[in-house]
C-alpha cells in the first residue's frame, strides 16, 4: 500500500538529491526493551549508505522493519518519495527492496539458476527466459555467474554474488547488505566493493551494515551511526577516521592499543600429529597430514577461505569427528578417541563457528545456555543434580562481566542480538579457565567495542598460560592476536607466517592458492 508523501516529508538529501529511503520517528518496542527509539534515516538515491552501531544498538531491528519482517510501533517509511506500509517481505520486494543476509540462504544441492528462480518462478519461468535474465543481470552488473553451476561447488565470494543476483532478479533497486564482508578474504572484499560501485553507477541504492569501519570508510558515500536504539550522527566518511567513528558508536573514547610482549612458553598444551580426515566416496581428503603444536601462552592463528577444512579440524580436536589417521594430544594425554564430554572436562574450551548450531539453545533462557558443555562442573551441579540457583547466580555474574545486554537472564537466547549471543558464549567458555581454547571466529558479527573486549580477554588468558587455536576470516584479528599464523588450503597447512611482518595481501594470496600458483610458474 503506497500513498504520496506530504511535501515536508519527502525531504531531498543535503545536496538536493532525491531520497530512495526516508525513515522518520521509527520506534519499535519489545517486552522489557525499546529496540528503536525515534530513529531518523535518509538514504540518497544511487549511493552506498553505511549503518554502523554497537551490537544491540538496533540496526538489525531497523532493517527488519525496512524489509517488512516487523512493523514499527511508530513512525513512517517513504520509498522514492512515496509513503509505504511494509507488512511483509513481499511488500518490501514489491517496493523494490531486497535484502542479502549475513548467513547465506542457498541450497547447496541446486544449481545457480534453480536457487535464483526458487520462489520467483512466476517472473520468468524456470527455463530459457529465466536463464537469459540471469545472464543479462550477471553481464550488466559484472557478477560473472554460471547458471548451471552447482552451488555446492562454489566458494564464499561466488555464493555472495548469487545472493545479490537473487534480489536483482526480483527487481530490487534498493539493496540491504548485512555484514557482507564477514567471511571474505581481502581479494574478495575488493571484488565485492567493485560490484557495489557498479550497482551504484547503474542507479541502484545500497544500504551497507558492517562492523569493519575501515571498509565502511572506503566504500560508503554516507554513514549513519546508531547508538542505544536511536540515531546519534550522520557523517561524511571523508571527514572522520575509523577511531572517531568507533567513539561515536560507543559514546566514549576507546583505549589506545598496547604492544603485547610474547608469552609463549616451552610447555606443550595441544599437539596434532598427522591428522587425516577422509572425504565422502571418491572425494579428496578433508584434512591431509595436519601437524600442529600449541604451547602454553601461545595463540596459533589459522587463516583460510571457508570450506578448506578449518571447521573439520576444530571438530576433530573437540571429539565431534574421529580422524581417519593421526593423534590429538592434550599435554601428554591422547584424546583422539575421547568424546566431547571427556575433552571438555579435560580443559578444552570451545567458541563455535556457528553459534546457533553448536553454541546455543535459542528457545532456552540464558541461564540454561550457560550450563551447556559444563553441566558436570561447578557451579552448575550439586551432586548428581543441576543447581539452578547457583547456575543463575553465575549467569548474572557472566552477563555483568562480559557486558551481555539483556533485560533478564530469564529471556531466551534467541531474543538477544547476534553480538550479545556471542558475548554470552565467550563469557561461558572463558569463565571456566580452560587449558586450551578453540576459538572459531570469536568476534564474527560483533561491534568494535565488543570485539576489543573479546580480544582483551583472549590476550589476558594467553598471559595466564592458556593455549589458543584461533580460526578466523578476519585478517586484522589474526594479525593482531596471533603469535604465529598458518594458512589452511584444501585440507593442508602451509608454513608459518610472522604476524609482525606478513601483509594482508600475502595472506590472501596464500588463502586462495594464488601464491602456490605463482610459485609453480617460476
Amino acid at each position: 500500500m503506497t500513498t504520496a508523501v506530504e511535501p515536508d516529508a519527502a525531504t531531498p538529501g543535503a545536496g538536493g538529491e532525491p531520497l530512495a529511503v526516508e525513515l522518520r520517528g521509527i520506534t519499535k518496542r519489545f517486552p522489557g526493551v525499546v529496540a528503536n527509539r525515534d530513529i531518523a534515516l535518509s538514504v540518497r538515491k544511487g549511493t552506498i549508505h553505511a549503518i554502523v552501531g554497537e551490537n544491540g544498538a538496533g540496526k538489525s531491528t531497523l532493517m527488519k522493519i525496512l524489509y517488512g519482517v516487523q512493523p514499527p510501533d511508530e513512525g513512517t517509511i517513504a520509498i522514492n518519495g512515496e509513503r509505504v506500509e511494509l507488512k511483509s517481505p513481499i511488500d518490501a520486494i514489491r517496493a523494490g527492496i531486497g535484502m542479502v543476509f549475513q548467513h547465506f540462504m542457498l541450497a547447496d544441492n541446486l544449481t545457480v539458476l534453480e536457487n535464483v528462480v526458487l520462489g520467483a518462478e512466476k517472473l520468468y519461468g524456470i527455463g530459457d527466459a529465466a536463464r537469459a535474465k540471469i545472464l543479462q543481470i550477471s553481464t550488466d552488473y559484472g557478477l560473472a555467474v554460471d547458471p548451471d553451476e552447482l552451488v555446492a561447488d562454489l566458494g564464499v565470494g561466488d555464493r555472495q554474488r548469487i545472493e545479490i543476483l537473487k534480489v536483482l532478479y526480483r527487481g530490487a533497486k534498493i539493496l540491504i547488505l548485512d555484514e557482507p564482508t564477514a567471511v571474505l578474504v581481502p581479494q574478495e572484499v575488493t571484488e565485492l566493493f567493485a560490484h557495489l560501485r557498479e550497482l551504484k553507477a547503474e542507479g541502484l541504492t545500497v544500504i551497507f551494515i558492517s562492523h569493519k569501519l575501515d571498509e565502511v570508510l572506503s566504500v560508503a558515500d554516507d554513514i549513519t551511526v546508531i547508538r542505544l536504539g536511536t540515531t546519534v550522527a550522520a557523517v561524511d566518511p571523508r571527514e572522520v577516521t575509523a577511531r572517531q567513528l568507533a567513539q561515536l558508536m560507543v559514546g566514549s573514547e576507546l583505549p589506545s592499543p598496547e604492544t603485547e610482549e610474547s608469552t609463549v612458553t616451552d610447555e606443550v598444551r595441544l599437539t596434532l600429529e598427522g591428522i587425516e580426515l577422509a572425504g565422502h566416496g571418491t572425494q579428496r581428503k578433508i584434512l591431509d597430514g595436519i601437524d600442529l603444536v600449541i604451547h602454553a601462552g601461545e595463540i596459533v592463528g589459522i587463516a583460510g577461505v571457508e570450506g578448506n577444512g578449518q571447521a573439520e579440524l576444530v571438530e576433530v580436536v573437540m571429539g565431534m569427528r574421529r580422524p581417519t589417521a593421526g593423534r590429538v594430544l592434550l599435554g601428554d594425554r591422547d584424546i583422539t578417541e575421547a568424546d566431547v564430554r571427556e575433552i571438555r572436562e579435560a580443559g578444552v574450551g570451545y567458541i563455535p563457528e556457528d553459534r546457533h548450531r553448536h553454541g546455543l539453545l535459542l528457545e532456552a533462557p540464558l541461564w540454561e545456555n550457560m550450563i551447556l558443555g559444563h553441566q558436570t562442573q561447578a557451579p552448575n551441579v550439586r551432586g548428581p543434580l543441576i543447581d539452578a540457583r547457583a547456575a543463575k547466580a553465575d549467569t548474572e555474574r557472566v552477563v555483568e562481566r562480559f557486558d551481555v545486554r539483556t533485560p533478564s537472564i530469564l529471556v531466551t537466547a534467541g531474543s538477544l542480538s547476534g553480538g550479545n549471543q556471542q558475548k554470552l558464549i565467550v563469557g561461558r567458555e572463558m569463565s571456566h579457565q580452560p587449558r586450551v581454547l578453540l576459538a572459531a571466529h570469536p568476534t564474527r558479527g560483533v561491534d568494535v567495542g565488543a570485539q576489543a573486549a573479546i580480544w582483551d580477554l583472549i590476550k589476558a588468558a594467553r598471559r595466564d598460560g592458556m593455549g589458543v587455536l584461533l580460526i578466523s576470516a578476519d585478517l586484522e584479528e589474526l594479525v593482531g592476536l596471533s603469535d604465529t599464523i598458518r594458512v589452511i588450503l584444501r585440507g593442508q597447512l602451509s608454513g608459518e607466517f610472522d604476524p609482525d611482518v606478513v601483509t594482508r595481501e600475502e595472506l590472501g594470496a596464500a588463502m586462495t592458492g594464488a601464491a602456490a600458483a605463482e610459485e609453480e610458474l617460476r
